[in-house]
């Protein structure tokens, strides 16, 4: 890689995860035991930083941590796959944000988010992340989720757009979402909920997500891969509708395989692959991305994903 090459620019949360196994969910006021305790690095921004890095890009990490003891922590999985994270900054009297996660028996998860120093940006920090946008090279690619401050997004968005970059959004949560910034967005990724806040349609199958997908392109979205419940997806833009199934896999945890696709995603832009190719791409990284505990450790590297693609059918 040269100081010349692309960047996936990854703006947007960063957390530390708590993470624990339980047979289900509990009930109100019920004090329920669990297992297989993990404290591992996230938040939606980083992870699509390290899975870019792990497909072998180049990765810039954009976001606040606190000046606690997880503030470095959090950093150090990224750090060590080749993101990076100068552009990360330490507010002083934050906590770092924190996500607590319950993974049930069939890998699907719930969340409690503690925003904290995500949500602390002044009008330095903006300013500062649109000088790194206006300053990336050729070709990167912004990657942007809504778990930071709107006006941060925008501006990056902005800025990026006044660069010709690409833009891909995450739209979590999908109750942040502002009507402007549809037009601004070369490609969307919600997932079910995320799509049900959205365009309130509900997503129980392809055509349901091929519907919605058509009300994204109506708001002014270049492209909308709408996520399906089974780990596929829906891609839908003014030339056509597609459908890519998952891979076949057992899955264990699916904590961060929506941001697995999305980095993934991110990465087959820079590389300007075609978009269905590229979205079979983000499916398959996702597909790999819940077969493991975590949501960084399971990311594949280049090798793991296209020696899975050769390898295994996708279902469907």
């Amino acid at each position: 890689m040269t100081a010349d090459d692309p960047v996936l620019l990854a703006l947007g949360s960063i957390n530390l995860d708590l993470q624990v196994r339980a047979d289900r969910w509990p009930g109100p006021g019920e004090t329920l035991p669990v297992r297989d305790l993990l404290r591992a690095a996230g938040g939606k921004a980083a992870n699509r930083a390290y899975v870019a890095a792990r497909l072998g890009v180049k990765a810039c990490l954009l976001g606040h941590v606190g000046d606690d003891d997880f503030g470095e922590e959090v950093l150090r999985g990224p750090r060590a796959v080749g993101v990076d994270v100068s552009q990360v900054k330490r507010i002083a009297g934050q906590a770092t944000a924190l996500a607590m996660i319950v993974v049930r028996g069939d890998g699907d998860k719930t969340i409690l988010l503690a925003a904290n120093a995500n949500e602390a940006w002044g009008e330095a920090d903006v300013e500062a992340v649109v000088k790194v946008v206006e300053a990336a090279p050729e070709g990167s690619v912004l990657t942007v989720d809504l778990e930071v401050p709107i006006a941060v997004v925008r501006a990056a968005v902005c800025a990026a757009q006044a660069r010709g970059l690409k833009v891909l959004l995450d739209p979590s949560p999908a109750d942040r979402m502002p009507d402007d910034l549809y037009a601004m967005i070369d490609v969307i990724t919600p997932n079910p909920e995320e799509t049900r806040g959205l365009v309130g349609v509900e997503v129980e199958s392809a055509e349901d997500a091929v519907r919605a997908g058509e009300q994204l392109l109506a708001r002014g979205v270049g492209v909308a891969c709408v996520k399906l419940g089974d780990g596929g997806a829906a891609l839908v833009t003014a030339g056509g509708r597609e459908v890519v199934s998952p891979l076949d896999v057992e899955v264990v945890d699916k904590t961060g395989a929506g941001d697995a696709f999305a980095g993934a995603l991110g990465v087959a832009l820079l590389e300007r692959q075609e978009l269905l190719q590229a979205v079979k791409f983000a499916v398959a990284t996702s597909s790999l991305a819940v077969t493991a505990y975590g949501s960084q450790a399971a990311y594949p590297d280049r090798g793991q994903l296209e020696r899975a693609r050769g390898g295994r059918e996708p279902r469907g």
